[in-house]
């Protein structure tokens, strides 16, 4: 079932569509889905239409909506400062964990491109996110835009670019208009996959947003979340180290999947590899029912061997006694790092009544 939607984030009106599977028993409440669109896009975009179909197939409810400033939604056209978007996505989730058909502890997002340093940046600073999930994504702009821009004659275009629109804005007050392909190059053949409405021509505020966005600042603080970083192995958009960098400053549990012969439009060119990618992770860490059989009480803490009740079990670092503790697991499987509320994140306040040895 697919619903037009609206909803208010800092005053712009945003329009949306929420899928609903057709599978949903009366009064059941699904986990959900929020899919971001790439660079100027909109929620009809080969990946967001493609991921969402995937996702409500599989069981999962799907709201795909179009950025302030993009698609049918209010806001300055092409204005697409990529903090503001991030305030999108949190007031995208504010509204989707009020609906009667949505599991509100179990929200995850899935971005794409631009979309998906959106969604690793939100997932790290609002962690009301329970899952994360990136599709060609990036972590700091300017170490982007330096590959993007590689060659010397390149790079000079782009400084100077970048110069001449703060001098326009020093001597105006206004912001001056790039082109789309200035900012992110895109090559030919590549071009027909950008989204029927899509902006081609965007104000300079835009490239200065995108230098200072770093979210590999914010990428460590999704864990104990689960994250995956899927980007293809060479991307002639979006460079491949930049879901690398991001793997590197994540915390765990975080998966990376450089997948070949492919490029950056992954999730839109039916890849059964990067398709079945995505399946087999949400199977593992974003199920789409837990077991009740496992939901239970926690077992007591067990005490370290010098006595004192630990509230995290780092044995090497918070008891130095010669002990070897016993780890409590989570329903889905991955052990928890501490019993409290937010250990797991695919079920909060859910825990199986087994103890694993590690």
């Amino acid at each position: 079932m697919e619903e037009r939607v609206f909803f208010d984030s800092d005053g712009f009106k945003l329009a949306g569509v929420l899928h609903v599977p057709d599978s949903r028993t009366p009064d059941e409440r699904l986990p959900a889905f929020m899919v971001l669109h790439g660079f100027g896009g909109t929620k009809n975009g080969g990946v967001p239409l493609a991921v969402t179909l995937m996702l409500e197939k599989m069981g999962y409810a799907v709201l795909r909506f179009d950025m302030r400033g993009c698609g049918d939604s209010e806001g300055p056209r092409a204005r697409v400062i990529c903090l503001e978007q991030v305030e999108d996505t949190k007031n995208a989730l504010t509204w989707l964990a009020t609906r009667p058909q949505i599991d509100s502890q179990r929200i995850a997002v899935l971005g794409h491109s631009f979309g998906a340093a959106v969604a690793v940046y939100a997932a790290g600073v609002d962690p009301r996110i329970a899952a994360c999930v990136s599709s060609g994504g990036w972590g700091d702009g300017e170490k982007k835009f330096r590959k993007q821009h590689e060659s010397p004659a390149a790079w000079k275009k782009f400084s100077d670019m970048v110069a001449a629109g703060r001098k326009h804005r020093e001597q105006t007050g206004e912001a001056m208009m790039v082109p789309r392909f200035d900012i992110v190059p895109i090559a030919p053949e590549l071009r027909s996959k950008i989204a029927q409405g899509s902006q081609f021509e965007f104000p300079f505020d835009v490239v200065e947003s995108m230098l200072a966005f770093r979210a590999n600042d914010v990428v460590g603080q999704i864990a104990p979340r689960p994250l995956l970083l899927v980007h293809p192995a060479v991307d002639t958009v979006t460079p491949t180290e930049q879901s690398i960098d991001l793997f590197a400053h994540a915390g765990q549990p975080t998966d990376l999947h450089l997948v070949a012969e492919t490029d950056h439009f992954i999730l839109a060119d039916n890849n059964k590899l990067a398709n079945q990618i995505l399946r087999n992770w949400l199977e593992q860490h974003f199920p789409l029912r837990p077991s009740a059989a496992l939901v239970r009480t926690p077992p007591a803490l067990p005490p370290m061997n010098c006595g004192v009740l630990r509230a995290i079990f780092s044995w090497r670092k918070a008891c130095p006694q010669p002990m070897r503790p016993r780890l409590p697991t989570c329903w889905c499987g991955r052990i928890c790092a501490a019993w409290t509320p937010t250990a797991c994140r695919a079920h909060p306040r859910t825990w199986a009544g087994s103890i694993a040895e590690t």
